[in-house]
């Protein structure tokens, strides 16, 4: 083979990774696409994990001065989120991609913006199969402005799920360990490591996953995961909140509310790392957000924008690491938007976001050079902290073509087992 040749070779393997790898990431919003919520219809749900054929709603706003026409498409995955080797017309009855049809404008408030909805199934678009999907939400120029995962399941098996405290004695008092069990009386698995696999997720956080485990025993219709080491989880600490829900009053996290330049300013009390202070409970919703204004009928279109400022005091400035506000409100990713800066001047973190009034929950984590998440650095671990955890269980049947989602599963920590 000429030098040529190789080097065609080479690039064309290149490109084709990156085009693997792009399809495996998800598409950010840009600063203009704020507050997107996927979740189910039924009330006091959060999670984008929902029970097939049962509605669903995705929604967003568009800061921007204009009316855009946005369209969705949904594809299915497979269970480590690669494509899936099913046509469109295999997992929908209808239409993949369609129009938004419902959006409306602001009302009585600082900041526009254009409210955009869509609810599943609708009258276009039916989801027939269980499995990992994601919608892209595109411009009428076929540009995909961002992306969120969700997962749709059926109930074939039962999931017992019990929440423990670690068994290394070194992290006892820091670490949770989840065991579950499959029970499947109507469900025939021939080869559970092949064809059974699972997600283990905290507070439905997939950054921090526990994924590929295979069934520890066999018990009649029963698989049994009780590993002690390789299901434990960093309990962090109760989530931080405050709530916007009025613009005009002080609270218990919420030092004073200013009239900025254009938009209302929210200015949170600092603050305190909680790494060497003593565990405390108080009731939170585990990283998850609630949009409300107390003076509105549609908190909707009613509830304004307002630039929230975040204070973070540490007994000394965190070398070799970035800090980061993080929660389901930024599909708890990492990236500057959220990210926490050293004023040298008062010895402080700071940050700020543009937030949607309403009821938050957020955390601080940290990351190291070498991109490793730490929930703990900041806020310490405890193994008293309530987290809700969940399992889903993937059914690869011999000679199907893909992933079905046959099993959820839920507990918390609230009553946890020594």
């Amino acid at each position: 083979m000429t030098l040529f040749k190789k080097i065609v070779l080479l690039s064309f393997l290149f490109a084709v990774n990156i085009l693997f790898s792009q399809e495996e990431n998800d598409v950010v919003e840009p600063d203009y696409i704020k507050t997107i919520i996927l979740k189910p219809t039924s009330a006091n749900n959060y999670a984008p994990i929902i029970p097939l054929h049962k509605s669903f709603t995705v929604s967003f706003d568009d800061l921007s001065d204009y009316q855009s026409d946005y369209y969705y498409k949904i594809e299915h995955y497979t269970f480590d989120w690669n494509l899936s080797e099913m046509s469109d017309r295999e997992y929908i009855n209808g239409y993949n991609e369609d129009r938004i049809r419902s959006f409306e404008n602001s009302f009585n408030t600082l900041q526009f913006f254009t409210h955009y909805s869509v609810t599943f199934p609708n009258s276009n678009t039916k989801i027939i199969k269980s499995g990992n999907y994601k919608i892209s939400i595109m411009n009428d120029e076929d540009e995909i402005i961002f992306t969120r995962r969700f997962v749709l399941y059926e109930s074939m098996v039962d999931i017992g799920l019990t929440v423990h405290r670690s068994r290394d004695l070194s992290e006892i008092n820091k670490k949770q360990t989840v065991q579950f069990v499959i029970n499947h009386p109507t469900l025939r698995i021939n080869n559970p490591k092949e064809e059974i696999k699972t997600v283990l997720l905290q507070n439905n956080n997939w950054n921090t996953a526990i994924t590929n485990l295979e069934p520890q025993f066999y018990r009649g219709s029963q698989l049994l995961y009780k590993y002690t080491d390789k299901m434990n989880f960093w309990a962090g600490n109760e989530f931080h909140f405050f709530d916007s829900k009025s613009v005009r009053n002080s609270t218990l996290t919420i030092a004073r509310v200013d009239s900025g330049p254009k938009l209302y300013h929210t200015l949170l009390y600092a603050n305190q790392e909680r790494i060497n202070r003593p565990y405390t409970y108080y009731p939170d919703i585990n990283g998850n957000f609630v949009i409300r204004n107390l003076n509105s009928t549609n908190s909707n279109l009613e509830a304004d924008y307002t630039w929230v400022f975040f204070t973070l005091e540490t007994s000394e400035k965190i070398e070799n690491k970035r800090i980061y506000i993080n929660g389901n409100f930024n599909n708890w990713r990492v990236d500057q938007a959220n990210e926490m800066i050293y004023n040298s001047k008062n010895g402080l973190y700071e940050g700020k976001i543009l937030l949607k009034q309403g009821f938050y929950n957020y955390q601080y984590i940290t990351v190291d050079e070498n991109e490793n998440i730490s929930n703990h650095d900041i806020d310490g671990s405890f193994y008293q902290t309530e987290n809700d955890y969940s399992v889903l269980v993937y059914y690869h049947k011999f000679g199907s073509r893909y992933d079905s989602v046959i099993g959820f599963g839920q507990g918390n920590s609230e009553k946890i087992q020594n």
